[in-house]
């Protein structure tokens, strides 16, 4: 690297974050896809040039993400090689679920399972919200117990915890290392380290306490 200017190196390094994190997710078992991200040009453009993008940065760039998710590493080394700032987007209810909360709420949650010395899975922080990681239910015979979660939908057996979003089937998240409009990326307060993820019913009692 003797004489390759500092700017370029760290260019370089940057370009191969977001490949290197879906290839690690592809050897969890997580599938994924590539998502918009924030253009330069203002606090809420957008790479879908979409006029008025409600969810800049932060939606996948195909329609049919549902159907192209996939954990095939040949795949998505040709998607991040095409666009390297591509965020990265994880359908959920296949492998895990996610709880997304407000910071507050997350953050005393997780402190409060940290002192039970509870392994709390996989828990990232994105912007104001933190995401808890959990095993997904999937496609369960109850049903009616049981919902499509799109991102603004509220479980509406769930009225201690405002501000709660349950992403399962049909849903997804933007994961790490993905930039927000601000500037600020997504991170994990705790990566996911191979172990079976926790039960979403003992996580959804510590973030309804």
């Amino acid at each position: 690297m003797v004489g390759v200017p500092l700017a370029r190196r760290t260019r370089k390094r940057s370009r191969h974050t977001r490949l290197d994190a879906v290839l690690g997710y592809a050897a969890l078992g997580w599938p994924s896809v590539p998502g918009a991200h924030p253009l330069r040009s203002g606090p809420r453009a957008c790479s879908c040039d979409r006029v008025g993008c409600p969810d800049p940065g932060a939606h996948p760039v195909s329609p049919a993400w549902n159907i192209q998710a996939t954990t095939d590493t040949a795949q998505l080394t040709r998607w991040w090689r095409y666009d390297p700032e591509a965020n990265v987007i994880l359908p959920t209810g296949r492998v895990f679920d996610v709880f997304d909360v407000p910071l507050s709420t997350g953050l005393s949650a997780l402190a409060r399972i940290d002192a039970t010395e509870t392994p709390s899975g996989p828990v990232a922080a994105n912007g104001d919200r933190v995401l808890f990681y959990v095993a997904t239910r999937g496609n369960p015979e109850d049903e009616d117990e049981w919902w499509s979660c799109q991102l603004d939908c509220d479980p509406a057996t769930i009225e201690d915890t405002p501000g709660l979003r349950w992403h399962c089937r049909d849903s997804y998240v933007l994961a790490p290392p993905s930039t927000l409009t601000t500037g600020q990326p997504v991170s994990w307060l705790r990566p996911p380290d191979g172990r079976p993820l926790p039960d979403p019913l003992r996580v959804l009692e510590w973030l309804a306490d």
